[in-house]
Parts: structure tokens; sequence; C-alpha cells
């Protein structure tokens, strides 16, 4: 343990502390968040968990995985007409995304271009850096819209929808068998792994999303993780988010964060188009829309409809579609444009 590392820890702990004292919501994701920004823009260093917070991710794979049975496979094509919408709703941000980013804000091609795409912000990172742009730019726009996204999506469901954002995400450790949690850690760290073997984007959460489904269809894998395990996932992914603004200077704050402050805000109102006109052609609950079409990161995505209570197969195959998409199309268009847009 690191003195940056027990100081980004420090400050997690505060921020969840402050929320459970204060009753707002989401209190070990938001808390650790808001904490860890605090101390990052005060200078101090900071330092995440690493690998151990990369492990905490895959139980939110697991927690997808167990939730898929075959009824919900079931149901998968009732959702294909919400789910067409995704390409379309991609080509709009990257019309509006990248011009704003390139000519409002000044960021050379290839920076603009991947602080635009919604995708995963790690393969975005890495797209970009090999494209020539600035990593430092695209890590800190994408984690300003994670964080006001992340932020602003629960207000507007405890004031809209009435959702209790407090409730437990899931049963008590105690009331499931210990084989039962056995079974998720070696799923959660199988999957994980196994994914990085064989280059699935994602790896962390979408390879034991997948191994767990598999146990969870024949049977062997019969509950969600407990709620112990879900709010130490949210821990671990709520210092992630907040320690990356360490040693943001006074232009970054300036430039790369406002840039990120405005296209995230631009992005909720084409979310917000797009889940009217969902919830007009009656292809989904309002709830799930606003949850599937809301481009902040996978993983604060699934935490927050883990605790909603929304149908974790429609939004995650929304986001999965999304980032896939991204992820395939993205260096290619890139490379097509590249030319036009310096």
């Amino acid at each position: 343990m690191t003195r940056p590392r027990i100081l980004t820890f420090g400050a997690g702990l505060a921020g969840a502390a402050l929320f459970l004292l204060l009753g707002l919501p989401l209190p070990f994701l938001l808390g650790p968040m808001l904490g860890c920004l605090i101390v990052a823009l005060s200078g101090a260093r900071m330092q995440g968990a690493g690998q151990f917070g990369v492990f905490m991710r895959t139980f939110l794979g697991v927690a997808v995985g167990a939730s898929i049975t075959p009824q919900v496979l079931g149901g998968l094509p009732a959702i294909a007409g919400s789910l067409a919408m995704v390409p379309l709703f991609i080509g709009l941000i990257a019309l509006v995304g990248y011009p704003l980013l390139r000519f409002a804000f000044g960021f050379d091609h290839p920076t603009a271009w991947y602080a635009a795409m919604p995708g995963g912000l790690q393969d975005m990172l890495v797209f970009g850096e090999e494209a020539g742009g600035d990593v430092r730019a695209l890590s800190l726009i994408h984690a300003t819209r994670i964080l006001v996204i992340v932020t602003v999506a629960p207000l507007i469901m405890t004031l809209y929808w009435q959702v209790d954002l407090s409730q437990p995400p899931g049963a008590p450790m105690s009331s499931l068998p210990w084989w039962q949690i056995g079974l998720m850690v070696v799923a959660g760290l199988v999957g994980w792994k196994g994914g990085e073997r064989i280059g699935l984007f994602g790896a962390s959460i979408l390879g034991p999303m997948i191994l767990t489904a598999a146990l969870s269809l024949s049977g062997i894998i019969q509950s969600r993780p407990p709620a112990e395990i879900i709010q130490a996932a949210q821990f671990f992914i709520g210092i992630a988010v907040g320690a990356k603004y360490a040693g943001i200077t006074a232009r970054e704050l300036r430039v790369d964060v406002t840039a990120g402050l405005v296209y995230a805000l631009i992005l909720a109102i084409i979310s917000l188009i797009f889940l009217e006109s969902i919830h007009l052609m009656h292809l989904a609950p309002a709830l799930d829309a606003f949850l599937a079409f809301l481009p902040g990161g996978q993983a604060e995505m699934v935490i927050i409809a883990i605790i909603a209570g929304a149908d974790l197969a429609y939004v995650v195959s929304h986001h999965i579609l999304r980032i896939l998409i991204v992820i395939l199309l993205a260096p290619i268009v890139s490379r097509l444009f590249g030319k036009r847009g310096r």
C-alpha cells in the first residue's frame, strides 16, 4: 500500500461515509467518486486499486450473467426494434460530438474523434494513442462524461421516477451458500482472464458475464452476487473515476474538463431524444430505455441498473452493442476521414 493509494482509499471511504450519513443515493459509488475527485483537484497524488480494482469489476459481469435465464433469452427478439436504434444513436453522437471537440475546443483530429466516441474508456484511449491523439485529454474528457452522467442519472431517477436507490443491491452474504459465492469468484476470475487471453473487449465484465450466463442457464449458479460484494465493486469503480483527475493542471481543467462537461450535457440531450422516441413507440419501459441509452461507463450503468431493479438483459444488451459498434467502426471511420479532419 503506497501513500497515494492509502490517500485514495481514505478519500473514498470518507466520501462513502458522508453519503451514508446524509442519506444520499448510491453512497458506495457516488461517495467515493466525489471524495477522490475533491482530493485529486487539491493537487494530491492518487493511485487506484490496480488489478484488484479490475477484479472487483468482474462481479458486475457475474451479476448480469446470473440474471440471464431461459425466460430472458426468450424475450430478446422483443427488443430488436430498440436495439436497431443504437446505430442511429451512435451516428448522431458522432455528427454532433466530433465537430464540437474538433472546432469549438480545438483538439486535433484523433483526440476529437476518439473523445467523441461513446465506447469503452480504455479502448478509446488505446485507439487514440495509436492514432497520435492526446491521451491525457482523452482520459479527462471521458472521465468527465462518465462522472457527469453517473452523477446526474440517479438524481433524475429519484426525482422523476421516484426510484429508491438506497435499497441493497442484492441478498445479504449470510443468506447465500458459501459454495455459490465461491463459484461466482471463480467465474469472475476465469471469465476475466480467459476473456483477456482471447482479446475480448471489456474482458473484466463481458468475460465473467458470458461464463456466468452459461452456468446460470445450466442451473449451477442460482443467484446474483450478494449485496456486500456489489457494494465493494461500487467503491472501487467510484475511486477509479475520481482518481483520474489527479495531477490536473489549470489548463486541463479549463479546456479538457470543460469540453467533457459540455459534451456530457449534449449527450444527455441526445439520450433523452432517443428515450422519448422509444417510449412513444412502446419499445421499452421509460426507465429501462433511460439506462440503456445513457452513454455512461458500462460498469457504472450496470451498477445503477442493478440497484434500480431495471431489466438487466435489456440495459446491458444495448450497452454491449453500442461499445461493439464503436470499437469495430471507430478506427475505420477515423482513418477514412482523418485527412479531411486535419
